[in-house]
């Protein structure tokens, strides 16, 4: 469960190495005391984005001011998330199939580490949450509102929608695609369609689109804001 570190997993959950230290640390009184109330706060975007990276440098700043922050990911590495992971080397599992393991993985994490951390006003910072799994699913057929009623009978809606935006030609060289290889025009479409799907979102409440084609720092600093608005804390550099 949460807590593991390391996603042997292909580009579909490609995680990125954190490569610059954060600029800011949060400032605050109001989150300090044992009555804080806590947040669910998700981090989205197509492969190449650097979810991993601003989950880090999120973490640690709000780590800084205080706050009890716990880092994890989807899918996890629970029973569930092993199967997922798995099927990576030895096929991959059917539409059916899949989409049961990601609602049965989502809900252990759920209720295992997502409410409980966030009941004693804790921080939980996730990088992919449902909202991939109506964007990768759906890529594969399955429609993407069905994904999101059947998750969100069980799964809270996030504080927080950080969605990192990138253009797909810039994703795929991030993560190693080039043109012609066997699988470049299979990836670019899902990855069109999972962007489309994210994009979607960006009216939601809680939802902040950021630009991701930029330097981390920059992408740091636009997180940093959107959730300073959200949190009521003071980013300081």
């Amino acid at each position: 469960m949460p807590g593991q570190n390391s996603k042997p997993w292909p580009h579909l959950f490609a995680k990125e190495r954190l490569t610059t230290p954060s600029l800011f640390i949060f400032m605050s009184t109001k989150h300090n005391s044992s009555a804080s109330k806590g947040y669910l706060i998700v981090i989205e975007g197509i492969d190449g984005t650097g979810k991993s990276t601003q989950a880090t440098m999120l973490a640690e700043a709000l780590r800084k001011s205080g706050r009890e922050v716990v880092q994890s990911f989807e899918p996890t590495n629970g029973p569930w998330g092993k199967k997922l992971r798995d099927s990576a080397i030895t096929g991959r599992l059917s539409i059916e199939d899949e989409l049961e393991y990601f609602i049965n993985d989502r809900r252990e994490h759920v209720e295992q580490l997502i409410i409980p951390t966030i009941k004693r006003g804790g921080v939980v910072i996730l990088d992919r949450y449902y909202f991939s799994t109506m964007a990768y699913q759906g890529a594969r057929g399955i429609d993407p509102e069905m994904i999101r009623a059947k998750n969100e009978s069980f799964a809270p809606q996030p504080d927080m929608l950080l969605i990192l935006d990138l253009d797909v030609d810039t994703a795929l060289e991030r993560i190693g695609i080039r043109d012609g290889e066997a699988n470049e025009f299979e990836k670019r479409e899902s990855l069109d369609f999972c962007r489309k799907l994210f994009l979607s979102l960006k009216d939601e409440a809680y939802a902040e689109v950021i630009n991701a084609n930029t330097s981390i720092t920059d992408v740091n600093a636009h997180v940093m804001a959107a959730v300073h608005d959200q949190l009521d804390m003071e980013p300081v550099s």
